[in-house]
């Protein structure tokens, strides 16, 4: 068989497209004698697994943890090069997880394998998160739904527009992303949102959205925006119990800094 040849795993019929045992990563791949990985690449594997299993996430840097969630990409290469080129390219682990798919693209060796397994691990963040606050009393778990609101959203390179939409128990219905904006600005139609919460027949809203520059201080668009929600659902008996901006590294407030 020629080298380039490649492994089927079942014979295809005549109108299936060959499928092949192993799809090629986009990065280079170490040359392998038989097929094995070479033993320096197997050993270093198999002592990152051990150290994850005995110590977890705070026994390794953010690299040696990246390197582990690029193993599935590539079976047969060092991936530890292309874990350092994403950690420079997008500062840190979440950087890299939340990073849009064009930037990642961008870096030499991502492509659809290493793109994959970055955006799983993001997903299972997310509803990790998610699951702590779903169908529970949010005003209870408040610190719960910063992290959910700061995994979901803080370093996206966009504005986003979530409600959070909420039972006479105050218990979360319905977690629903509304808009997606610029760098700087997202549309919101305060009647869309009340028009959504009669029809999810929810009692109470939280809005939430993100500010990419990092500072989640309100503008005064933003404070409009709110106080146009807060009226138009005053009149149906809605309550907003309160509006939370993202930022990098913390959240403002309206309900705590008196805003609502």
């Amino acid at each position: 068989m020629a080298p380039d040849t490649p492994v089927m795993r079942r014979r295809p019929s005549f109108d299936e497209a060959p499928l092949p045992l192993f799809t090629p990563d986009e990065a280079p791949e170490t040359p392998l004698p038989a097929g094995r990985l070479p033993s320096y690449i197997r050993d270093h594997r198999a002592r990152l697994r051990a150290r994850f299993m005995a110590g977890g996430a705070d026994a390794m840097p953010d690299y040696e943890l990246l390197e582990m969630v690029l193993f599935r990409a590539n079976a047969r290469a060092d991936m530890k090069p292309l874990a350092r080129e994403l950690l420079n390219e997008f500062n840190d682990f979440n950087g890299v997880l939340t990073a849009p798919e064009a930037r990642l693209r961008a870096v030499r060796g991502v492509g659809d394998a290493v793109i994959c397994e970055l955006k799983l691990i993001e997903a299972a963040a997310q509803r990790l998160a998610r699951s702590k606050v779903l169908n529970r009393p949010v005003l209870s778990s408040w610190e719960a739904l910063l992290d959910y609101c700061h995994t979901a959203m803080s370093h996206r390179d966009s504005e986003q527009f979530r409600i959070l939409f909420l039972d006479r128990k105050n218990t979360l219905i319905a977690d629903e992303l509304q808009a997606r904006g610029t760098v700087d600005h997202v549309p919101v139609y305060p009647r869309e949102v009340v028009k959504r919460a009669l029809e999810l027949n929810a009692s109470a809203l939280i809005l939430i959205h993100n500010h990419p520059s990092g500072d989640p201080s309100p503008s005064q668009a933003d404070i409009d925006m709110t106080q146009q929600i807060a009226d138009v659902a005053g009149l149906l008996g809605l309550v907003i119990h309160d509006h939370i901006i993202v930022g990098k590294s913390r959240e403002y407030s309206f309900r705590s800094d008196g805003l609502l």
